[in-house]
C-alpha cells in the first residue's frame, strides 16, 4: 500500500475563481457588504406573506391511483368526499338531535352552508337519515359538506364561512371539524409556534455565542448572517409558490437551519480568522488566508449538506419536495453569506473582532489572565480525550457502536401511518370534533374506502361487482352504486371495512379490492389507500435518493482527503449516528413514552414521509460537522505526516468548535420542538438529539477509535486515484508561509484559542 502524500499547493484549489472571489471580498470590503445588504432588504419584500400562499398537505403522491379517484369523486360527485364536518351538539334543554327545534335549526343551517359559493355536496342525518351521521346517545349530529378547490382555495373558503356556523345557533351549538378545517388549523398553529421558536432561539443561541467568543462583537456575526439566510430562503419559497406546491412545515427547517449551519459556518470562519490575526497576520491577509483555508471547507460542507437534502426531490410528494426547496436554498445561502458578508465584516471589523468581552466581568485580574491565556494550550483537553480514545481503540469502538445499535432497535417495530388531527393539541377545536366521532359516531364516518368505476357498465354489471366486493374477507358493508343518472360515465362504490382505518387489515384490503374484476375500470382511494399508494412511492423513490446521497458522498469526501477508505467510514459512521435518532422516534412518538411530558397524542404508527425527512436532514448535518473534522486532521497530516498526531491534534482543534456548534444547533431544533403540532415536535427533538450524539459520541469517540484501528492505510488510494486526487482534489491546508511572523501578543493568543473552549454550561 502506498500513502497519499501532501498535495502540491498548486491547482484548482488555490487558484483561479477563488483567488479572484478572495481579493474582491477584502479588496472591498464596504461595497461587499452594501450589496449582500441590498440583496437582503429586497429578500425582506420578496418573502413577504409566504406563509398565506403555503399548503399544510403534500403527503400524497400526485400520481397514484388513490389521488387520481380521489380528485375524479371531487368533480363528479362532491358528496362522496366531505372535507368539513359540522358538530351539532343538542342543548341540555332539548331531548337530543331528533328534538323539533333542533331539527328545524339544523336544516336552516344546512339549507345555509348549501348555498355558499365554493360549498359543494351539502348533507345531514336531518336531510338524509343516514345512522352514521348521529352519535350514539343521540346528542350529537353531523352536517357534511365539501368545501371545493385545492388547500389553498378551500382555506379562502373556510376562512370566510367559519365565523358564520362555528359557536351557539339557538338550541345546538356548533363546532368545526373535516380535514380542511384540520389543514387549516395546522397552518396557522405552526406559524404561532414558529415565531414563538424563534423569539426562545435568537436569545440563548446569542448567549451561547458569547460564552463561547467572548466577544459580543463576534458572538453577533453568526446571528447576522443566519438572519440574511432566513430572509433570502423566504423570498425563494414565495418564488417557487408561484409555481408549485410548498409545505408550510418547510418554514421549521428553514429557520432551523438557517440559524443552525449559519452559525456552524460563522464559527468556523471566525475562529480561523482570530487564529490567523494571532499569527501577526494584518486584518486583510488574515482574511485572505481564512478563505483560502476555512472558506473551502464550509463551500465543501454546504455542498455535501445540499447533495443530502437535495434527494428528497426524487419523492414525488410536495411534502418531502418542499424541504429540498427549502433546504438547498438555505444551506447555500448561509455558505454564501459566511463566504461573502462574514469575511466583509470581518476585514472591516479586524482587531475589534475580540471587542466587549464579556468574561471581564468574571475575570480575576488583567495580568492574572494574560499570563494563564499566553500559557494555556488550546484544546489540550479534547487531544487528552482523542489520546485516551485511540490507546483503548477497540473498546471503544466497539462498547459505541454497540450502545447506537442498541438504542436504534425500537425502530425495527416501527408503523407507519397517515396525518391525521391528532398531531394537533387535544383542545384545538378540529382535534376534538374528530375525537367525538371517533369515540362516539358508528362507522367512524368517512373512515372506510371508495370504489370509482368508469366506463359504460350498465346496472347489472355494477351490482355483479358490488356483490364481488361484499364477498371479500374484512368487508362489513358496501353500499352503491352511486350515479350521476342515466347513462352516467361515472359511478362509485362506499366499503365498509372492519378495523381501523389505516390499520393493517385496511391495508390489505386496499390489494383485495384492486385485484377483484370489474370488466370496467376501477380505481380505489380512501385513507388506507392513500397511505399504501404513500408506502409504495416512498420504497420506489428511496435507492435513487440513497444512492444520490452514497454516491455524492463518497466523491465529495474523496475530493477533499484523496483517501479511498476515509468516504466509507464517512457513510457508514454518519449513518450509525442516526441510529438514537430512528430509535428514540418510535419509542416516544410511535409507543407513546414521554406523551404526558411532551404534550402530543400517540396515534401509535409514525407519518410515512417523517422518517424520509429526518434521515435527509440528520445525514447532512452529520456530514457538515465530519467535514470540519476530516479537514483539520487532513491539513495537520499533510504537515507532519503523523497520523495519530493529526489525529489527536485534529480534534483538539475541532473538537471544541463541533461541540459548541452542535449544542447551539440542538438548542434551535428544540425551541422548533416546543412545537404543539407532533409531527414538528417530532423533527425538531429528534434531529436534536441525532446532532448531539454525532457531535459527542460519533467524532468524539468513535471516529477517532476507528482512524486509530485503520492506521495509516485510512490514508491509502492506489494510483489512479491518487493522481485524480492531485489534479482535482481539494484542501483546507494552505501552501504559503505567511511573510512575517511576529510573537503573538497574550491577548491575541488568547483571542485565538478562545472559540475552542466550551463552557460547562453549552456543551
Amino acid at each position: 500500500m502506498s500513502e497519499v502524500k501532501k498535495p502540491p499547493s498548486s491547482g484548482p484549489s488555490s487558484s483561479g475563481g477563488s483567488g479572484r472571489w478572495t481579493r474582491f471580498v477584502t479588496a472591498r470590503p464596504r461595497l461587499s457588504l452594501l450589496l449582500a445588504l441590498v440583496v437582503t432588504a429586497l429578500a425582506v419584500f420578496a418573502g413577504g406573506g409566504v406563509a398565506d400562499r403555503m399548503g399544510s398537505g403534500g403527503w400524497e403522491d400526485p400520481g397514484a391511483q388513490s389521488t387520481y379517484a380521489a380528485e375524479a369523486l371531487e368533480r363528479e360527485f362532491p358528496a362522496s368526499q366531505p372535507n368539513l364536518l359540522l358538530l351539532v351538539d343538542a342543548g341540555a334543554e332539548t331531548t337530543g338531535v331528533d328534538d323539533p327545534a333542533v331539527a328545524a335549526e339544523a336544516e336552516r343551517l344546512t339549507a345555509q352552508l348549501a348555498a355558499e359559493q365554493g360549498v359543494a355536496g351539502v348533507g345531514s342525518y336531518w336531510r338524509t337519515g343516514v345512522p352514521a351521521l348521529r352519535s350514539q346517545d343521540g346528542r350529537q349530529a353531523l352536517i357534511a359538506a365539501r368545501v371545493l378547490g385545492d388547500v389553498k382555495t378551500a382555506t379562502g373558503v373556510l376562512e370566510r364561512i367559519a365565523p358564520r356556523y362555528r359557536g351557539e345557533h339557538g338550541p345546538l351549538r356548533v363546532s368545526l371539524g373535516g380535514p380542511v378545517a384540520v389543514q387549516h388549523e395546522v397552518t396557522t398553529t405552526i406559524q404561532e409556534d414558529l415565531l414563538r421558536a424563534e423569539l426562545i432561539a435568537l436569545p440563548v443561541t446569542l448567549v451561547l455565542l458569547i460564552l463561547v467568543f467572548g466577544s459580543s462583537v463576534a458572538a453577533l456575526l453568526p446571528l447576522g448572517v443566519g438572519i440574511v439566510a432566513i430572509l433570502g430562503t423566504n423570498a425563494v419559497l414565495r418564488g417557487l409558490t408561484e409555481f408549485t406546491d410548498v409545505s408550510v412545515f418547510a418554514q421549521n427547517l428553514t429557520t432551523a437551519l438557517g440559524l443552525g449551519l449559519a452559525i456552524d459556518y460563522a464559527l468556523f470562519i471566525v475562529r480561523r480568522f482570530r487564529e490567523e490575526l494571532a499569527a501577526g497576520r494584518d486584518p486583510v491577509a488574515a482574511v485572505g488566508a481564512t478563505l483560502r483555508t476555512a472558506g473551502r471547507t464550509v463551500l465543501f460542507s454546504a455542498l455535501t449538506v445540499a447533495v443530502s437534502l437535495s434527494a428528497m426531490l426524487f419523492f414525488p410528494m410536495y411534502f418531502l419536495r418542499s424541504f429540498a426547496y427549502a433546504g438547498v436554498a438555505v444551506v447555500l445561502l448561509a455558505a454564501g453569506a459566511a463566504l461573502i458578508l462574514l469575511p466583509a465584516a470581518l476585514v472591516l471589523l479586524g482587531e475589534r473582532v475580540n471587542s466587549l468581552d464579556l468574561r471581564r466581568l468574571w475575570r480575576r485580574g488583567p495580568a492574572a489572565d494574560a499570563a494563564a491565556d499566553a500559557t494555556a494550550e488550546p484544546g489540550r483537553g479534547w487531544g487528552r480525550a482523542a489520546a485516551l480514545v485511540m490507546r483503548r481503540a477497540p473498546v471503544f469502538a466497539v462498547a459505541t457502536t454497540a450502545g447506537l445499535l442498541l438504542l436504534g432497535l425500537p425502530f425495527l417495530g416501527v408503523k407507519f401511518g397517515t396525518v391525521d388531527d391528532r398531531q394537533l393539541p387535544k383542545t384545538a377545536e378540529s382535534h376534538v370534533v374528530q375525537q367525538q366521532i371517533r369515540d362516539d359516531f358508528p362507522g367512524s364516518p368517512g373512515g372506510g374506502l371508495t370504489v370509482l368505476a368508469e366506463g359504460a357498465a350498465g346496472p347489472a354489471e355494477l351490482a355483479a361487482y358490488r356483490d364481488r366486493l361484499a364477498l371479500l374477507p374484512g368487508v362489513v358493508r358496501v353500499d352503491g352504486p352511486v350515479s350521476s343518472g342515466a347513462g352516467a360515465r361515472y359511478a362509485y362504490f362506499s366499503v365498509t371495512a372492519e378495523g381501523e382505518a389505516v390499520g393493517p387489515q385496511a391495508q390489505d384490503l386496499v390489494g383485495e379490492v384492486r385485484k377483484v374484476d370489474a370488466g370496467f375500470r376501477t380505481s380505489v382511494t380512501g385513507q388506507a389507500a392513500r397511505l399504501v399508494d404513500a408506502q409504495k412511492a416512498i420504497a420506489g423513490s428511496v435507492p435513487a435518493a440513497l444512492a444520490l446521497v452514497v454516491l455524492a458522498t463518497l466523491l465529495l469526501v474523496f475530493l477533499l482527503t484523496g483517501s479511498l477508505l476515509i468516504p466509507v467510514q464517512a457513510v457508514l459512521l454518519n449513518a450509525l449516528s442516526l441510529t438514537a435518532m430512528f430509535g428514540a422516534v418510535v419509542w416516544v412518538f410511535q409507543e407513546g413514552h414521554l406523551s404526558g411530558l411532551l404534550s402530543f397524542t400517540s396515534t401509535g404508527d409514525i407519518e410515512t414521509t417523517l422518517p424520509v425527512l429526518m434521515f435527509c436532514i440528520a445525514f447532512g448535518l452529520s456530514m457538515d460537522y465530519g467535514v470540519f473534522l476530516i479537514s483539520r486532521i487532513k491539513e495537520e497530516h499533510d504537515r507532519t505526516g503523523d497520523h495519530e498526531g493529526a489525529v489527536r491534534t485534529g480534534l483538539a482543534r475541532t473538537g471544541g468548535l463541533i461541540t459548541a456548534a452542535a449544542v447551539i444547533l440542538a438548542v434551535v431544533m428544540v425551541a422548533i420542538g416546543t412545537s404543539r403540532v407532533t409531527n414538528t415536535k417530532m423533527l425538531g427533538l429528534g434531529i436534536a438529539l441525532a446532532v448531539l450524539m454525532d457531535a459527542m459520541v460519533v467524532r468524539s469517540l468513535l471516529v477517532p477509535a476507528v482512524m486509530k484501528l485503520t492506521g495509516k492505510a485510512t490514508w491509502w488510494a492506489p494510483g489512479p486515484l491518487r493522481r485524480l486526487h492531485e489534479r482535482f482534489g481539494l484542501s483546507e491546508g494552505e501552501s504559503p508561509a505567511p511573510a512575517q511572523s511576529p510573537t503573538p501578543t497574550p491577548e491575541a493568543a488568547a483571542a485565538a484559542a478562545e472559540p475552542e473552549r466550551v463552557p460547562a454550561g453549552s456543551a
